[in-house]
């Protein structure tokens, strides 16, 4: 049965493109390649042609995600399972694949209305390695895990679910239990299609935007600290303080990008389980320290 293996690319929109190469490249780390096309350019982590496609379109928010198949037979499989299950999808005419830089392409929606991309054959240019923004002590971690985690807003959660998992053939479950005002219980759910811990999550609360943040990991603990220390000498808004998650059990922080949503960036992610099981506090840390960003729920602690 056909299914996805990794989160590969996303497309955001950007009101301040400058604000957006300066956070990317000497903040993050990520590479800018810019192929002159006028209205965008890409984020690179490693040696495929992109990782992020910044479209020029003012949205500040998620334009698309893409997630890949192994090859052509597995994308028409998963033409099949989107036609059988009556979702609206077309195929991915040539000069669309050609813009996403890959060899097959479907167009589809998700429950929740957030444009989505199902891919085979990425663009690698194993010829131009990977040349990071700023110095780093080791890389991103992608590779089979692909490019990291995304929260998205899915408000049909019943919905969501079974399209990640009987679409898309992802697993997982509700992994934590958070106390909300109202008496209310948040049920985050977390989803996974390889070696990372979880690719996808939803059902954190409203969500003004199509995305709440972006995960991405690195290979050594210290870049993950000499982040944090250019963050804080730019004054850029730290949401969620450094921590350690209970369900990946990486150690990471959150802060804001250009477009208003987060980014995570973290270390030591353990890999992925088959064997459900959910948490009410995380190990240590991750205080809210910014409030506003849509992840204001305080984890209660262990005693």
């Amino acid at each position: 049965m056909s299914t996805v293996i990794e989160l590969g690319y996303l497309g955001i929109g950007v009101r301040d493109a400058e604000a957006w190469k300066k956070f990317a490249t000497e903040v993050v780390a990520m590479e800018l390649l810019d192929e002159g096309e006028g209205d965008r350019f890409y984020l690179r982590m490693d040696n495929w042609h992109h990782r992020i496609i910044v479209h020029e379109n003012g949205s500040d928010d998620l334009e698309y995600l893409g997630w890949r198949v192994s090859g052509p037979a597995e994308l028409e499989a998963m033409e099949r399972k989107l036609r059988d299950a009556r979702i609206d999808y077309r195929v991915g005419k040539e000069e669309e694949c050609k813009e996403r830089r890959v060899l097959g392409l479907l167009k589809t929606t998700s429950p929740g209305g957030n444009p989505t991309e199902i891919f085979y054959g990425p663009q690698v240019e194993t010829s131009l390695p990977f040349h990071p923004g700023r110095r780093m002590h080791g890389r991103f971690l992608t590779g089979t895990e692909g490019i990291g985690h995304v929260i998205l807003r899915e408000d049909d959660v019943v919905g969501a679910y079974k399209f990640y998992t009987e679409i898309f053939g992802m697993k997982g479950s509700v992994e934590y239990k958070i106390p909300a005002p109202g008496g209310i219980t948040a049920k985050p759910v977390f989803l996974h299609c390889n070696d990372r811990d979880h690719s996808i999550a939803f059902s954190v609360g409203p969500m003004a935007r199509r995305i709440n943040h972006l995960m991405i990991e690195v290979t050594n603990f210290d870049d993950v600290g000499m982040t944090y220390d250019l963050v804080r000498s730019r004054s850029i808004p730290v949401a969620i303080s450094l921590g350690k998650h209970s369900n990946d059990q990486a150690f990471t922080f959150y802060f804001a990008n250009p477009s208003g949503w987060l980014f995570e960036l973290g270390w030591g992610a353990r890999k992925s389980t088959e064997h459900s099981e959910y948490y009410v506090s995380d190990i240590f840390g991750h205080g809210v320290e910014t409030k506003g960003f849509g992840l204001d729920l305080e984890l209660k602690r262990s005693s």
